[in-house]
């Protein structure tokens, strides 16, 4: 694809880059390590926009909120002690899987989501953190909920703005607690199958005070599986819960039959991979089953 591009360009700040996005006319494409660009091949690309000086890699922890900017890398991800904290390492387990080391060493957080995959690695352990984005378009900025984000990107609704900045709440705090990260890919080094990120807290006498599923590579956009949620909140904590949310799990989720995986394989992975997590999260929480 290299061969059809034109120019390259290094703005130094957002509002450049948006305008260089809007004067490409469509031919122009955001990168920052440029991961999921080489691998798409798109002929069509005339000009590249590269990001990594407009101020975007960063991770601040203030006012109950984690911010990390959309050039921050896996690697960075994965090596700050900060994130590492953050309900117990959850989006660090999701960047450890994103492909190879020298992949993880250039793949940002903002190209991830940007992609419109629905198998994006972090897509699902933020919406399990109810996560916001800040998108910037035109003069503006707006935060949005993850998931509204991830139903825009895959849509193609979103090609002349730019993903500034990740915004995750502080999670619940209190005792017996956990957070599990889930993935199945043909190899080690390939994207989702499926892949589920879960968490929930149990109260005194075992019973979910509350619960968070998301399964990422079974709809066209990653989704928060909020049946199986409800379903298991204020009911107590055992095998027979944890079977009947993996059932509200199968349920909701739409996956296609592609090169990859069939349908059906895809559905009953996404049962077994969520009753994996929902497994870790109660060993954590100090309730082994």
């Amino acid at each position: 694809m290299f061969a059809k591009v034109e120019a390259f360009y290094r703005p130094d700040s957002v509002g450049e880059a948006l305008r260089l996005l809007r004067k490409g006319k469509g031919q122009a494409r955001l990168v920052a390590g440029g991961t999921d660009v080489v691998v798409e091949g798109d002929r069509s690309v005339r000009y590249l926009i590269d990001l990594t000086r407009a101020g975007l890699n960063y991770i601040h922890h203030r006012s109950r909120a984690w911010t990390i900017g959309a050039t921050t890398t896996m690697a960075e991800l994965e090596e700050s002690p900060a994130i590492q904290t953050l309900a117990g390492g959850l989006l660090v387990r999701a960047a450890a899987t994103c492909g190879s080391v020298q992949i993880r060493n250039m793949a940002t957080i903002g190209g991830n989501l940007a992609n419109g995959s629905p198998a994006a690695d972090l897509a699902t352990p933020l919406l399990a953190l109810d996560a916001d984005v800040v998108v910037a378009r035109g003069r503006g900025r707006r935060k949005m909920p993850a998931a509204d984000y991830f139903a825009a990107a895959s849509a193609g609704e979103l090609r002349e703005s730019l993903l500034v900045e990740v915004v995750i709440p502080e999670p619940p705090a209190g005792k017996r607690s956990g957070w599990s990260f889930q993935k199945l890919g043909r190899t080690a080094l390939d994207i989702s199958l499926v892949n589920v990120a879960a968490g929930f807290q149990l109260d005194s006498g075992g019973r979910v005070k509350w619960a968070r599923i998301a399964l990422g590579s079974v709809a066209p956009a990653p989704l928060r599986i909020t049946a199986a949620e409800h379903h298991m909140a204020g009911r107590i904590l055992d095998q027979t819960l944890i079977a009947e949310a993996c059932e509200e799990v199968v349920r909701d989720v739409e996956p296609i039959t592609d090169a990859r995986a069939s349908a059906d394989y895809r559905r009953e992975i996404s049962r077994v991979l969520t009753g994996r997590a929902l497994e870790e999260c109660a060993a954590q929480g100090g309730c082994p089953l």
